[in-house]
């Protein structure tokens, strides 16, 4: 038994070490998602024609930390640029 659970111990450090990383990676992710979002008004357009689940996401998330307006500039900017 003191065997078996010697030979899991690299294993288990292997997996947790790629269950950190995988974290690590999407927490950068969010991050750099986010912060393109809230910067690139036309990153934000492709965003509403490829993943717009994502931005509402990103909507509700800037909304509840106080920050209002941003949906309704986004989309007065891109009707009047259809126009």
């Amino acid at each position: 038994m003191v065997r078996m659970a010697r030979t899991m111990e690299p294993l288990a450090k292997k997996i947790f070490k790629g269950v950190l990383v995988a974290e690590l990676m999407g927490v950068f992710g969010a991050y750099f998602l986010f912060n393109k979002m809230n910067t690139s008004q036309d990153f934000r357009q492709t965003m509403s024609k490829k993943f717009p689940f994502i931005l509402e996401v990103y909507y509700k998330s800037i909304e509840q930390s106080g920050i209002y307006g941003t949906r309704e500039q986004d989309h007065e900017k891109w009707f009047n640029s259809k126009n």
